[in-house]
This record gives structure tokens, sequence and C-alpha cells, in this order.
């Protein structure tokens, strides 16, 4: 089968690249494009490891074909901090809460919480539990993450009188 070139922004750089119709954008991010951020995990879409932003939608890269992502905006863990040097909120928020555990669905998590942030300024905790639902962490981080997006919520808070 040929390759199809495929156009698609990635953490705000532009990117033409040639890819078989049948690789995933999680084979194309870590292989091609070398952002080891985004976790490789079960490969089925259950475990979250490698949830990236498509158009500010949450999405298991291991399912979705990078052919998809074709004139696309594509957010990985790499490019959510504002000036690409710095934590964002959320980052921040899941390093202090000791939400980070071994670190490898780590990234996959603080996608889903910041898209969730990026929705909802001020979820409630069933509303949170909900957005982190779909990800698998087998050492504990994600009985702090709850805790850790609801402190990211209250940084990222307009202050009064705003």
């Amino acid at each position: 089968m040929a390759k199809k070139i495929i156009s698609l922004k990635v953490n705000g750089e532009p990117y033409e690249l040639a890819v078989d119709p049948w690789r995933s954008l999680l084979d194309v991010l870590r292989e091609d494009l070398n952002l080891g951020g985004v976790k490789a995990g079960c490969g089925q879409g259950e475990c979250g490891a490698c949830t990236v932003l498509v158009d500010n939608k949450a999405v298991n890269a291991c399912l979705y074909l990078a052919a998809e992502a074709n004139q696309r905006e594509v957010m990985t863990i790499e490019g959510l901090a504002p000036d690409g040097r710095s934590l964002h909120p959320v980052q921040e928020a899941f390093i202090e809460s000791g939400a980070v555990g071994c670190g490898h669905c780590t990234p996959g998590l603080i996608m889903s919480a910041s898209h969730l942030l990026s929705r909802n300024q001020n979820p409630s905790r069933d509303e949170i539990s909900q957005a982190l639902n779909g990800h698998v962490c087998r050492c504990g981080a994600p009985a702090k993450a709850v805790g850790a997006v609801e402190r990211a919520a209250q940084s990222l808070a307009p202050a009064k009188g705003e």
C-alpha cells in the first residue's frame, strides 16, 4: 500500500510526513518525531498512557491513525507548557500533589486533565474522576490525581476582580 502524505501541526510546529495508512499516530509521534512523552502502553486504547489532544479533543494515539491527523493540530505533553520551557499549571499541580508515581501514565493523565480544565474551569470531583476514568495505573498515582486536578483548577482560576 502506498504511503500517504499528511500535513499536521504538532505542538505548534508544522510537519509534512509520508506515512503508511495503517500506522498509528502514537508510532509517528514517538518514532518519527521523537516525542517520547507520549507513552506506549496497552496498544488497545484501554490504559490512556498515549492520550494526546487532536484539535483539542482527547484521543488515544494508539488507536488514532496518523492519516486521520492530516490537516489537524496535535498537542502532546511536550507542547503543553505555553513557552515550551516552564511547566503548565497542571504539570506543576501533579508534581506538587505527588501524583506522578512511576511516570508512565502521567503524561496521559495530565493531557486528560488539561483537556477537562480547558472546557470546565471548576469541575466537581465526580467530573474529574470521570475525565480520568480511562487511565490505568499500576503504581497508585491516580488516587492523587483528582487532588492534583483540583489544585490545578484553583491555580488556573481567574483572580477575583478580573
